[in-house]
């Protein structure tokens, strides 16, 4: 029973870290091959790589990745009007200033390396900011 136990809280740990894999694989490509061609300074893709890995434990994301212009993309589990309004809520009360993209099926299917990802533009969400009425 107990090695029963081990192996479930030894999967459960590793879920929580394959989650943050993609927040780490973009920041690595930013601050790696584009980092010459980057909007903002390194030191700030840092403090998005910590709220990426936030993003990517909320209860409806299973994926989420940095994104080149300072937004994070996140792939839902659910893809339900109230369960993107959930994790938008949420997102946004944690990180009044952040902007939140979520990835569609089509996006995935256009897009399907972490490079392409990155590239994408956070321009059609609507920012915590605006959403919060910060702007």
């Amino acid at each position: 029973m107990r090695r029963l136990a081990g192996i479930f809280l030894f999967l459960a740990l590793g879920c929580g870290a394959a989650h943050a894999d993609n927040c780490g694989k973009s920041r690595e490509y930013l601050l790696g091959s584009l980092a010459g061609d980057l909007p903002m300074p390194a030191q700030s893709y840092d403090e998005l790589f910590k709220t990426c890995v936030a993003a990517s434990a909320m209860a409806n994301v299973k994926d989420a990745y940095l994104l080149k212009d300072g937004g994070i993309a996140v792939v839902p589990k659910q893809d339900s009007i109230s369960a993107t309004a959930a994790t938008l809520s949420q997102f946004c009360n944690s990180y009044p200033r952040a902007t939140l993209r979520f990835l569609t099926r089509k996006d995935l299917a256009v897009t399907k390396t972490v490079l392409g990802i990155i590239r994408m533009s956070s321009d059609a969400s609507t920012s915590c900011r605006k959403i919060k009425g910060l702007s």
